[in-house]
């Protein structure tokens, strides 16, 4: 692909020129950095990833079929060390397991998309009619292959982004959005309570038994009390004639 395009600056980007160039296997690593710096604020505020989710699932999609990735690259002079200052990628079919898009939706509404998976600009070339250059290749790619439309994803809360696109005649397609309510839960765990002061010790008060409820009090006991027995008392010793004679007299 024979590409390219001169923008005019000045200071050390004077006569700076961006050409376009396919992704090769050396440039893995290179582009994957690249796409963490460029997408790195828009990620901490927005619920979907605004690029690849990690660098395994970036390498896989450069071993499918059916994807165009594409390197905008520059160099201050001729054969300086290129610098990686942009990046598309985009795919003529619906790919992966993972991916919401409804093919029939636009089957229904006779368009022929080209789906943009990706569309980066380093930040420092933001805003100087760089990304202007990648659309305008998008949209080239489109006429070629006999598309009828560029279809994307933008965050809702990415302004800039829209801003950009908006102001380059793209239109919101469907009205869905991310919606979220507050659900209001108790905690598990009680908040924490504090405890009364310790009381002096008191004085012991003696307990009266405790009658177990098999404990009859009034029941009489099956065996008598102990009962003390009188000694015996000595008998007098009485002569034998004596005792003879008075029972003759009787």
């Amino acid at each position: 692909m024979n590409a390219s395009r001169t923008a005019t600056t000045s200071g050390s980007d004077a006569d700076l020129e961006v050409r376009i160039r396919r992704l090769h296997r050396r440039d893995l690593n290179r582009t994957w950095e690249f796409l963490k710096l460029v997408f790195r604020e828009v990620n901490r505020t927005t619920v979907e990833y605004q690029r690849p989710r990690s660098k395994k699932r970036f390498l896989e999609v450069y071993e499918e079929k059916g994807i165009e990735q594409l390197l905008f690259v520059a160099g201050a002079t001729a054969g300086a060390k290129e610098r990686i200052v942009g990046y598309a990628e985009c795919a003529l079919a619906i790919l992966g397991t993972d991916n919401w898009m409804n093919e029939r939706y636009f089957r229904m509404r006779d368009m022929r998309p080209l789906f943009v998976e990706e569309l980066a600009v380093h930040p420092d070339f933001q805003g100087r009619g760089l990304g202007s250059f990648v659309l305008d290749q998008l949209e080239h790619l489109a006429r070629l292959r006999g598309c009828t439309h560029l279809v994307l994803e933008v965050a809702e809360n990415n302004n800039n982004a829209l801003k950009f696109y908006r102001t380059r005649s793209f239109y919101k397609l469907d009205a869905a959005v991310f919606l979220a309510k507050k659900v209001v839960n108790e905690a598990e765990l009680l908040p924490p309570r504090p405890l009364s002061k310790r009381t002096k010790a008191a004085v012991p008060v003696a307990v009266p038994p405790v009658v177990l409820p098999t404990d009859d009090p009034q029941a009489a006991p099956e065996l008598a009390p102990a009962r003390p027995v009188k000694a015996r008392a000595k008998r007098a010793a009485t002569p034998r004639k004596t005792r003879a004679k008075a029972e003759t007299s009787s």
